[in-house]
Formats: C-alpha cells, sequence, structure tokens
C-alpha cells in the first residue's frame, strides 16, 4: 500500500504544474518584479534586486510550509470536497488577474468558494461545466462546515508566518508627496507566494469526471491525492514606520487569527453553525487588519524626508561597500570624509575626496551617533550602494 500511495503522490504532483493558476502566478509575479525595477530606476536610476527575484521568491519560499501543511491535513484526516477545491481554484485565479493583492489572502478564496458553492448548490441545483459538475447533496452542515474553517485556519497562519518572515526583506523604495508639498520616501511590499499544498479527497468524488486520475487504496476506502498552488499575496505601503518593525507585527496577528479560525473550526464539530461563522469572521477580521493598519499610517506624516542637515538612507544594495559598512535603511549620514552633507549631491562628492577610504558619521533609527568606514576598490558602486532622499 505504501508503495501505492507514494506513486500515486507522484504523479499528482506531475499534475499540478499543470494547473493555470500555478502557471498565472509566475507570471504575474514576473511582472510584479519587471514594475518594481521599472519604478526604482526611474526614482533612483538603479535596482535593488533584479526584476526576476519576486518570480524566484515566489517558488522558494512557500514549498516548505506546503510540505508542512500536507502532512497535516492529510495527517489529521482532513478530507476535502473536490467541489470546493475546484471553487477555490477559480477564485484564486480571478484575485491573481485582478492584480488586486490585498484581496489574496487565503481566508477570502476559502470563503468565497464556501459560500458561492453553497449558492450554486440551494439555486442552481445541478451545475455542469464542461467535466466538472455541483451535486446536490453536498454537505454544508456536516463535513463541508468543519474541514473548510480548519484548512482555512491553516492557511492564515502560514499567511501569517510568510508576511512575518519575508514582507519585510522585499520592499522596495518609493518617491511620494507629503502634506506639505515636499517629496518623502515611503516603502512598498507587493509580492506573491505559491505554496503547493496536497489535499485529500474521496476518489469517488474525482471518479466521476476524471476516472484516469491515480488513487489508493485506504481501508475499505479508495482517496486521491489533489495537489492545489496556493497562491498568497501581499501588497501593503509604509509611510510613517520602517518595514521590518511593523510587517512582523502585522504576520503575527494574521497567523493568531489563523489559529482562532482554526479553532472555532474545531468547535464546528459539535455545532455546524461555528464553520460558517468562523469563515465570516476571519474575512471581517482579516480585512480589520489591513484597514486598521493602512488607516493609521495614511494618517502619519511621511517619516523619510529631506533634512537640512544629513541624508537618510531609505535602502542599501546587496553585497555593496554600504551593507559591509553596515548601513541600515533609516540611518542619518550627517557627514562623509569629515565634510559636512546637506544632499545627495554633496554625499558624493564628499566620497571623492577620499576615493579610497571612505568614512561615515551616522546616526542610527535609536539615535546612536557610530562612524562607519570601508576601504573602496575600483569596482565598488561609485554611490556606496545607497539609496538616499533626495
Amino acid at each position: 500500500m505504501s508503495s501505492e500511495l507514494l506513486l500515486n503522490l507522484k504523479d499528482a504532483l506531475l499534475y499540478f504544474f499543470l494547473n493555470p493558476v500555478w502557471l498565472v502566478a509566475l507570471v504575474a509575479a514576473y511582472m510584479l518584479g519587471s514594475k518594481r525595477v521599472s519604478r526604482e530606476r526611474t526614482d533612483f536610476n538603479v535596482s535593488i534586486r533584479k526584476g526576476s527575484a519576486e518570480m524566484k521568491h515566489a517558488i522558494s519560499a512557500g514549498w516548505l510550509h506546503g510540505l508542512v501543511l500536507s502532512i497535516l491535513i492529510a495527517g489529521i484526516g482532513l478530507i476535502v470536497d473536490f467541489n470546493w477545491i475546484v471553487m477555490l481554484s477559480v477564485v484564486m485565479l480571478l484575485v491573481i488577474l485582478s492584480f488586486s493583492y490585498k484581496l489574496a489572502s487565503p481566508i477570502y478564496y476559502a470563503a468565497i468558494a464556501f459560500f458561492a458553492l453553497w449558492a450554486l448548490n440551494r439555486w442552481a441545483g445541478d451545475v455542469s461545466i464542461g467535466t466538472w459538475f455541483v451535486q446536490e447533496d453536498l454537505d454544508f452542515s456536516g463535513t463541508l462546515a468543519i474541514t473548510v474553517p480548519i484548512i482555512a485556519g491553516l492557511f492564515l497562519i502560514t499567511e501569517g508566518m510568510l508576511v512575518r518572515r519575508h514582507a519585510a526583506r522585499h520592499t522596495s523604495p518609493l518617491f511620494v508627496q507629503t502634506q506639505r508639498g515636499g517629496r518623502g520616501t515611503i516603502y512598498q511590499s507587493k509580492l506573491l507566494w505559491i505554496v503547493p499544498v496536497v489535499l485529500l479527497v474521496p476518489g469517488h468524488m474525482v471518479s466521476e469526471f476524471a476516472p484516469y486520475w491515480p488513487q489508493f487504496t485506504l481501508g475499505a476506502e479508495k482517496f486521491s491525492f489533489i495537489p492545489i498552488p496556493l497562491v498568497i499575496g501581499f501588497s501593503q505601503l509604509v509611510r510613517s514606520t520602517f518595514p521590518d518593525e511593523l510587517f512582523p507585527k502585522m504576520g503575527k496577528a494574521i497567523a493568531w487569527l489563523g489559529a482562532a479560525v482554526a479553532a472555532i473550526g474545531i468547535g464546528a464539530i459539535w455545532m455546524p453553525v461555528l464553520g460558517w461563522a468562523a469563515l465570516l469572521a476571519g474575512v471581517v477580521c482579516r480585512l480589520l487588519i489591513s484597514a486598521v493598519i493602512s488607516a493609521s499610517d495614511r494618517n502619519k506624516q511621511v517619516m523619510l524626508v529631506p533634512q537640512s542637515e544629513g541624508v537618510f538612507v531609505v535602502a542599501v544594495l546587496p553585497d555593496s561597500p554600504a551593507e559591509k559598512m553596515g548601513i541600515v535603511a533609516g540611518d542619518l549620514i550627517k557627514s562623509v570624509n569629515g565634510i559636512s552633507i546637506h544632499n545627495e549631491d554633496e554625499l558624493y562628492d564628499a566620497v571623492q575626496v577620499n576615493a579610497a577610504h571612505c568614512r561615515l558619521q551616522v546616526i542610527g533609527r535609536d539615535g546612536e551617533v557610530r562612524l562607519k568606514q570601508q576601504v573602496l576598490f575600483r569596482h565598488d558602486h561609485f554611490r556606496l550602494g545607497m539609496l538616499v532622499v533626495r
């Protein structure tokens, strides 16, 4: 049985790469990177990362989470309805094509798929689209009301962990007009994560429309592995603080929300209406997390603006002299090679005073004054690899 299980799992994973959600998500992630590079070059004449960085990150960051999710979901016996998986994939595809990645949270996918399926089942009867059809005997007050909220909660926990760990590392600075008519710099994080998840479905649900799909026997029942690319999107602007201070807190809040949704979903075993309540509460609370953070940040002044003395660093290029010196976003460069500076032009003029050895006086976010120095080589970036407020 174990060899049959592994063989069917392998075949199911091969079908994963034919899923249109996977292909569209890859293209969307690449487009995110291309757009970011174009904007950074317009604002700073240089890009922080390559245009393919978002696509590579979308693939690499989510596979371990997907493995853990798959083992956990199958291990505790969360058998899902195939119709819900189809509807979930349709919803994901529409959200990706809309490019509104604030809406690309898995709690929205799961809830919309659940209630759309319920509406079709209630008012449209047997719905047939090609070889896929919605049956009238779906149990929205039983299995679906239990498994969907629990899985949605686990998906939310995954989203929170990804936001907490990766969102701040993949931000991009951009120029905006301040309330006083000046020019300031804010941060944008816009990402997609592709999390490969394998779900367990009763074999008869799949064989009714796809008899060729691999199945395995467990006890007296037949099951199929259905791999799906869970595409999680994230989009957030930050103007009054730093991403590495805000996003870990935001990710933690999302993960705790996921735990609450899953816990309420478990309660649906005894009271099915709790499953419905868990999905609705999850949607409302996830919307509130984004809305509260956005509203609070929008009402505050832009933090990184031109200074009368010194210039703010907004980003540091990888493997640059600035990174080797330990310069980070938010540092205020007060002087270079003993020369006080007031703008970007003075900064790089001062660097040329001693082109072989650069000394910086830096005030960190904590207000502490630090001295940084670095030997410069011919191949080093002439701007030290720093992007600064202009």
